[in-house]
């Protein structure tokens, strides 16, 4: 990236950040994906019980590795020799982790997270449960607004997970969705937008703690 896109980039994250703390959200800027794992590290203590949501940008950049890195008593929802009443196990005790790891679906430059589950394990511990939530995201997920937010979601986030995942959804087969509001959307049993979670001004100040990076991570 050139020095100039790169100051304009810097403009961008440094109003995201000033609106996330406004909004009662620590905000933090790492460099790089090396500088996030750092942050992370120092966000948390050991012995801390940790957890995550499904998320590429946090394998993408680390963060899952210093998960397991056993200095944490990490409950790790993808270890395979899980059977599928242990892994719901691990979303029930996510409510009461120390440190609850996830990415976001896009951030608004206005301060606010908007994510878009179908599980809802992921947005339930981001609204309620855990004593704090790390938020990972690469600059990518910056948008200027909600109206934006949506629109990311539908062409970029959900069809990449929709082929990640492997469901059967319209999305996952032409590369993008074609409902224009928020909540519309396929009639899919595997559709993955089922619940749209935005948040905005936290009661409780800093439990989720914002770290923007300045590479483009997951989708």
């Amino acid at each position: 990236m050139d020095k100039n896109r790169q100051a304009v980039l810097q403009c961008q994250i440094e109003r995201t950040m000033r609106a996330l703390r406004a909004n009662r959200m620590a905000a933090y800027y790492a460099p790089t994906c090396a500088d996030a794992v750092r942050q992370v590290e120092a966000l948390l203590s050991e012995g801390d019980v940790v957890t995550h949501g499904g998320s590429m940008t946090l394998e993408e950049c680390g963060v899952v590795d210093l998960l397991k890195s056993g200095k944490y008593t990490y409950l790790d929802r993808n270890d395979p020799s899980l059977s599928p009443q242990q892994v719901q196990e691990i979303y029930q005790r996510a409510f009461t982790a120390d440190a609850y790891l996830t990415s976001a679906n896009a951030i608004t430059e206005n301060g606010e997270l908007y994510n878009v589950d179908g599980n809802c394990n992921r947005v339930a511990a981001i609204l309620y449960g855990p004593k704090r939530v790390i938020v990972v995201a690469g600059y990518n997920k910056i948008v200027p607004d909600l109206a934006h937010a949506v629109e990311r979601v539908k062409q970029i986030a959900a069809p990449a997970n929709g082929v990640r995942l492997g469901c059967d959804t319209p999305c996952a087969k032409t590369g993008i969705c074609t409902a224009k509001e928020m909540t519309d959307g396929c009639r899919s049993p595997q559709r993955m937008c089922a619940n749209y979670v935005i948040s905005a001004q936290q009661r409780i100040p800093d439990r989720i703690q914002v770290i923007l990076v300045g590479e483009v991570l997951g989708y």
